[in-house]
């Protein structure tokens, strides 16, 4: 009986080992992806169906014949359906490999059936109890979770299969058979299989925590260098930049007609002021697209020097506002050292950078027309203080968590992006709200648990005017001179009220330290623009309140009209 059950139990690992060999040609494609993030998105649930499903029939198919029985891997690819997708999608991963397996007859179909059903199930149970006990997806990623609910989904089917098939003593001698083999077998091939998803999810995240670090560091040094336009001596600090931080051989930065900077390996004949030769560079100008000579399926060739260590190129074009090629972002690797995907993907990223810092400089430059007044507040919005406080809690928070890292930098860009873009001299409050929260959202993560947010806004208060850029200096004052300055736990409320016939917003804070600044302070400039903007906007009547009781609260309320320019 022990021989029968070792033999049995090594045909299994058997079967098992070609699972987890297509599992890990699988891990090598996008089809795997899913697996590693647990997105609810219909397309990656239709992947993960897909994928379990198959594995059940597979493991059917790979099943050996016992009995007039089918002893095999089915289990996994079922219970393990439910542990990703949740009970609904294992239940249908379960229901699809026990209806193949009913279609195959014997006398156990109904009771394969119905326990393979089951199985999914079981996994989905594991699902929510793990989401339930703990908001980390990381512990759904578990081996021993996988073993445990395979281990117990197992046990049930051979419970099952004595229920259910008939005759009795046919079923009792096969589950002598089958039992432990296939429990021993199953349990260890899941916690194998999720070993290796989870192996795979660390190394994915640990790549993208770099690949974000090395982000982050560009964008950060990249700040403000090309704040007066495409110069040369601006184009040569980034091409140093992009050097240091991306690790390539070469980096070089052209305008449509020469080179304005080259850095690192064969800088003897790549010399900035020299006129553009390469045939890749023209191509990426003329049809305004990446061009990549690998040196191998697409060759390159230098055409300053035969002896040119450099073996392939990467060339991106950067464009203007009008979408028109304004110049080159250029990438090297040696003939003796591969292309990496990450630094193709970088130097495509560092384009759009270069050209985004470009046509801010050059909107900048266009808006004459602005009175002072705005001008002084759309450059107090970006406070360089709050911009490296952001970038230094960015860079933290890549090294723990990488998903909140890339919501970090999301909240980032929204903010710039609006500061530097938003040129009306109006907007809706929900505009408003949007610019507050993404600066919020930054100052939380900044200040952990020492500060919380509250916001009570009515619905019908979003399609409100008001003069852009109202808000978030409000908030940020009531933070920078309020809130951080307090030991305990500092509190923003922003809420909507109507008061004496006017619509008002109210930013408040707990701190109760407000001080009317003196006239040549600068620090009350920002609520003095918005002060003077409301007035011009809405008349004397709507000047900006601020009412405080020192040690408990400052309030600052915004009056708006009740009807407003929708």
């Amino acid at each position: 009986m022990l021989v029968s059950d070792l033999s049995l139990l090594l045909s299994l690992a058997q079967q098992m080992s070609v699972f987890l060999v297509i599992a890990y040609l699988l891990s090598k494609t996008p089809a795997f992806l899913p697996l590693t993030n647990l997105s609810p998105r219909l397309p990656n649930t239709l992947t993960i169906y897909c994928l379990f499903s198959g594995f059940c029939i597979l493991g059917t198919y790979f099943g050996l014949a016992i009995d007039d029985a089918i002893a095999n891997t089915r289990a996994v690819g079922a219970v393990l359906g439910g542990i990703f997708g949740g009970p609904v999608l294992g239940v249908l991963v379960g229901f699809t490999g026990g209806m193949h397996r009913y279609s195959m007859g014997g006398f156990t179909d109904l009771a394969c059936a119905i326990s393979t059903t089951l199985e999914g199930l079981v996994g989905g149970l594991f699902h929510l109890w793990i989401r339930r006990r703990s908001h980390h997806n990381e512990h759904l990623f578990s081996p021993s979770i996988a073993f445990i609910a395979t281990f117990l989904a197992e046990v049930m089917q051979m419970g099952l299969i004595l229920s259910i098939a008939k005759p009795f003593e046919q079923a009792l001698d096969l589950v002598g058979k089958i039992a432990l083999p296939m429990i021993v077998a199953n349990a260890i091939g899941a916690a194998l299989f999720m070993m290796m998803i989870r192996d795979r999810r660390r190394l994915y995240d640990k790549f993208s925590s770099h690949s974000s670090a090395k982000a982050l560091n560009l964008a950060q040094r990249m700040v403000g260098v090309f704040h007066f336009g495409f110069r040369q001596q601006d184009a040569v600090r980034i091409a140093n930049i992009i050097h240091e931080e991306t690790g390539v051989s070469a980096v070089a930065i052209t305008d449509t007609k020469q080179i304005l900077a080259f850095t690192g390996l064969a800088s003897d004949h790549h010399q900035a002021g020299l006129p553009i030769s390469s045939q890749q560079t023209y191509q990426a100008i003329r049809e305004n697209r990446v061009v990549f000579a690998d040196g191998v399926e697409e060759p390159y060739q230098c055409s300053g020097s035969d002896k040119c260590p450099l073996g392939s190129s990467l060339v991106v074009p950067i464009r203007g506002r009008e979408n028109e090629v304004i110049g080159t972002v250029k990438l090297y690797e040696s003939k003796r050292r591969l292309f990496l995907h990450i630094n193709r993907a970088l130097g495509e990223g560092i384009a759009k950078v270069i050209a985004e810092q470009l046509r801010d400089s050059q909107l900048q430059q266009q808006q004459q027309l602005l009175t002072e007044a705005e001008l002084k507040l759309a450059r107090a919005q970006i406070n360089p203080h709050f911009l490296f406080n952001a970038l230094n809690t960015i860079s933290a928070v890549v090294k723990k968590d990488a998903s909140s890292a890339r919501e970090l930098i999301a909240d980032l860009a929204l903010f710039l992006r609006i500061n530097l873009k938003r040129n009306h001299q109006a907007s809706l409050l929900s505009s408003e709200l949007e610019h507050v929260n993404a600066y919020l959202h930054i100052e939380q993560v900044r200040f952990a648990d020492r500060l919380v947010i509250k916001q009570h806004i009515a619905e019908h208060f979003l399609s409100l005017e008001l003069p852009t850029f109202t808000l978030q200096p409000l908030v940020e004052n009531a933070i920078k001179h309020g809130t951080a300055h307090l030991l305990e736990t500092g509190e923003i409320t922003i809420y909507s009220r109507h008061h004496n016939g006017l619509n008002q917003i109210v930013v408040e804070d707990n701190a109760g330290l407000y001080q009317k600044p003196k006239q040549a302070s600068t620090e009350g400039l920002g609520l003095h623009i918005v002060d003077t903007r409301l007035r011009n906007a809405f008349g004397v009547n709507y000047a900006l309140q601020i009412e405080c009781e020192p040690g408990q609260y400052t309030r600052v309320i915004v009056s708006i009209p009740q009807e407003t320019k929708q």
